[in-house]
């Protein structure tokens, strides 16, 4: 199975990079992010007509989240994250599909430091990982999936030493998913990449994609069952040149069907 996760940055202005890139990945599961589209612009005839049925939660001009499956309907279990009722920014979709509980995510940027964005940020942090708590508790395979807007460590920021101040690197940040993590999940990139440098997100602005400027902000997270049939984490970088593209790129990974034994780094 390949499942994949991609910050589209505008689901209907890049629809043709998105279907282009459905044609040539052939995922089996797709996270999509940034959809920038109430529910009633999702282009789900076109996509539907790729081969994929969908779930979406959309908002317009900013945010919203889909899951995508090949050939069937995904079903969806959850629209938002418990703990804020007023909070009415769409970035947490959940289905389930082949089954698998597939959480859907698009993290507040939480720029400028400090600020009431960054606060809100810390407070979304927090409630996903109540929540991803309660998931694991279930023992039923989980991904929890998308655009995290952090850099966990060094290695995943071009020069690092000029973000120490910025929402995406602050320290608090590296914190909360550090603690994700500590509740038992696994990050796919790293678990089969443990030291090199990985990026899937590269800036517009001065260069950014040729120098290989980049962050890693998109994130596989693996319940541990998942975690065991793991086979590969990739970015798909190329799909970041083509012409009105993303700011990111595509991150995709592939699970076998049983668990798998593999050489510890």
């Amino acid at each position: 199975m390949i499942v994949a996760t991609y910050n589209v940055n505008g689901v209907n202005g890049r629809l043709e990079v998105l279907l282009k890139w459905l044609e040539e990945a052939q995922p089996d599961i797709a996270i999509l992010q940034e959809l920038k589209a109430p529910d009633i612009r999702f282009p789900e005839d076109a996509i539907g007509k790729a081969g994929y049925g969908a779930v979406w939660h959309g908002q317009k001009s900013w945010n919203g989240v889909a899951i995508l499956a090949r050939g069937q309907l995904p079903l969806l279990t959850r629209k938002g994250l418990p703990g804020e009722p007023e909070d009415e920014q769409s970035r947490y979709i959940e289905a389930i599909v082949d089954g698998i509980v597939i959480g859907g995510l698009y993290l507040p940027n939480g720029n400028p430091y400090p600020g009431p964005k960054f606060e809100y940020k810390l407070r979304w942090f927090q409630r996903l990982r109540d929540y991803a708590a309660g998931l694991l508790e279930l023992e039923v395979p989980v991904i929890l999936a998308g655009d995290y807007n952090v850099m966990p460590t060094e290695l995943d920021v071009y020069k690092p030493e000029r973000w120490k101040n910025d929402a995406l690197f602050r320290i608090e940040v590296r914190d909360a998913f550090r603690e994700l993590i500590a509740q038992g999940w696994t990050d796919a990139i790293r678990e089969l990449h443990p030291h090199e440098t990985i990026y899937t997100f590269w800036d517009y602005f001065r260069n950014a994609y040729a120098r290989n400027a980049g962050l890693r902000l998109d994130h596989f997270l693996l319940s541990p069952d998942l975690a065991e049939r793991l086979v590969e984490a990739e970015v798909d970088k190329h799909v970041r040149g083509w012409d009105h593209t993303s700011d990111h790129a595509p991150v995709r990974i592939e699970l076998a069907e049983k668990p798998i034994k593999r050489r510890k780094r």
